[in-house]
């Protein structure tokens, strides 16, 4: 009897449908432990390997809860597969790389690392035929977002950013109901979250400098970045207040707040972008809230558009028609059309303002797939069915704006964007932003 290789009978690319989907995780922290609960439901997918920088860390001062790290994820996962695989083994890595290269069983790797470390990973899954699931945003600088968007198409690969409410029925119907002309065309979008920094009294860098902790390995953690000492200010999870790892609050959310307003709208290459810091921040830090415009003009039948953000406390005016005794939910959107506005929170039911207008609404055929699940659509697409609805051409260009909005906020300067060149056009020292350096051998290529 001859064994053929799955992959000779499945192609290069995608898992026969009848097989399981080996996937790696390549993050072990809070959000890489999330991530895991997805792919638990996944009856025919097995997370096989796990690579994490550090061996095990607490996350109980954090709303993840638990322990993060590769030790103490390689046990959750053998515990989840042991009741039907008795014995089951994970592989864990201190690198990545190390298992990119000698786990040849991977069909996929979900990356949940912070944010600088997304599109080095994402790129080098790819170009070695991995399907891949990033977390958002997709990536931390603007050239990087263009970089994955276009390995993804070259290489042909399924996948998938983390902005999990994007597959939610909520978002479908806010696009159809704005589509349907429910609040006519709309020329304004508020958007707002609670959400402000980790770290509330630093500005700049740590100054002193505490032992790293055992079994990180701290240069590795740091990647493509300088190294600079290591300080329990940026790991765990406050990395993302520091403008060399993460992008503060916008950088967090907008992929969530705003991808109602990108799908719907079909946003892209804003014209300008203002930023305006509500506290203090510095070249290292982002500030606790944060005011954020992007212009856009007409797209073909569309009118132009203003979208504003707003976090740390910073929300819009109520609209014309608002419950006078309700206050604004904690995070959502405002869309404000020539007929009405709708309120988008997330992933819930969107509802038009006033009340009365939400009642008498009848809501329009449904014309969006419906999703079966964030994780379940990327794991069908890895099997050759449909892109998963926010595959890496679309979420590259969601996470493009609200790195638009970061540099505006960095520079603390209007940008007067070029779409075409990737440049601002009043402000040339935007550049070392809008394509950061990178440390030899950590350039996402």
């Amino acid at each position: 009897m001859t064994i053929v290789p799955r992959r000779v009978l499945g192609g290069a690319k995608f898992v026969p449908p009848s097989d399981t989907v080996n996937v790696a995780l390549v993050g072990a922290g809070g959000q890489g432990r999330v991530n895991l609960q997805g792919l638990f439901q996944q009856p025919d997918v097995r997370v096989v390997a796990v690579a994490d920088p550090a061996e095990s860390f607490s996350l109980e001062d954090y709303y993840y809860k638990g322990q993060g790290g590769r030790t103490a994820v390689k046990a959750q996962i053998e515990r989840q597969y042991a009741p039907k695989a008795p014995g089951y083994r994970c592989a864990a890595y201190e690198d990545f790389r190390d298992l990119l290269e000698k786990e040849k069983s991977i069909d996929a790797v979900l990356c949940a690392t912070p944010d600088h470390l997304h599109a080095y990973v994402s790129v080098l899954a790819m170009r070695a035929g991995k399907h891949v699931y990033c977390e958002k945003p997709l990536t931390h600088n603007v050239w990087e977002a263009r970089l994955v968007s276009r390995v993804a198409k070259e290489t042909g690969v399924a996948t998938q950013m983390g902005n999990i409410g994007h597959s939610s029925e909520g978002m479908r119907q806010t696009c159809e109901w704005i589509w349907a002309g429910a609040i006519g065309a709309v020329r304004e979008v508020h958007a707002w979250v609670g959400a402000t920094r980790w770290n509330r009294t630093l500005l700049g860098v740590p100054t002193d400098t505490p032992p790293v902790p055992a079994g990180l390995n701290w240069d590795l953690w740091l990647g493509p970045r300088e190294p600079r000492p290591y300080h329990p200010a940026y790991a765990p999870v406050k990395w993302r207040d520091f403008w060399a790892f993460g992008g503060g609050a916008i950088g967090d959310f907008v992929c969530h707040d705003l991808d109602a307003a990108c799908w719907a709208l079909d946003l892209r290459d804003p014209l300008w972008i203002e930023a305006h810091p509500g506290s203090q921040m510095d070249a290292e830090i982002s500030p606790h809230s944060e005011m954020v415009y992007w212009q856009f003009g007409a797209r073909g039948s569309r009118p132009a558009v203003r979208v504003t953000w707003y976090d740390g406390g910073l929300r819009p005016a109520l609209p014309e028609g608002w419950p006078g005794d309700t206050p604004l939910p904690g995070r959502g959107s405002l869309f404000v059309g020539d007929k009405g506005v709708l309120l988008s929170s997330f992933a819930d039911r969107p509802r038009l303002i006033p009340d009365e207008k939400d009642d008498a609404y009848q809501p329009p055929p449904k014309t969006l797939p419906r999703s079966k699940g964030h994780h379940r659509d990327w794991i069908d697409a890895c099997k050759g069915g449909p892109a998963a609805s926010s595959h890496f051409e679309y979420s590259a260009r969601l996470t493009e704006m609200l790195l638009l909005g970061i540099l505006s906020l960095r520079t603390r300067r209007r940008i007067d964007w070029d779409a075409a060149s990737l440049k601002a056009r009043n402000l040339p020292a935007a550049d070392s932003i809008i394509k950061e350096s990178y440390r030899k051998g950590w350039e996402p290529a």
